[in-house]
């Protein structure tokens, strides 16, 4: 009788179970361009700081749980 050896199981197509697109990449696009809009408009008007802070943890925080 000869020996069961068992299946071998199938190869994987790839690691990563999906590919990369533009949506994934996003906020790490649009985090520092954020972050350099605000600090040169920060340094053009200086009254507009605690704005342009806001905007900006409204916006990376949207982006962070979207992504």
């Amino acid at each position: 009788m000869p020996a069961h050896r068992p299946a071998q199981p199938k190869p994987l197509k790839s690691m990563i179970p999906f590919e990369p697109t533009l949506a994934l990449a996003l906020p790490t696009i649009v985090s520092p361009l954020l972050a350099l809009i605000a600090g040169i408009l920060i340094l053009i008007r200086p009254a507009l700081l605690a704005k342009i802070v806001a905007i900006y943890l409204i916006v990376v925080g949207v982006l962070g749980l979207l992504g």
